[in-house]
């Protein structure tokens, strides 16, 4: 073992469960829009909403992760 003095930089997991969460938002929406498109049923806002809120959360997590701190 050598006595270098060098800092071991731990791995950065800031907003990762932000943009884990906002991956979920996305497929959920996406799936249920496709099953909803096919079927020959009205496409519902919530889908949409799903859709649009994981994006932002991916963008948020994303975003934390790159925040030096």
């Amino acid at each position: 073992m050598s006595n270098n003095s060098q800092e071991i930089s731990e791995p950065n997991t800031r907003g990762a469960v932000t943009k884990l969460f906002g991956v979920i938002l996305i497929i959920l929406g996406a799936l249920n829009t496709m099953l909803s498109w096919r079927g020959g049923f009205e496409v519902l806002s919530l889908p949409v909403i799903f859709l649009a809120g994981g994006l932002v959360l991916c963008l948020v997590g994303s975003i934390l992760r790159h925040i030096r701190g």
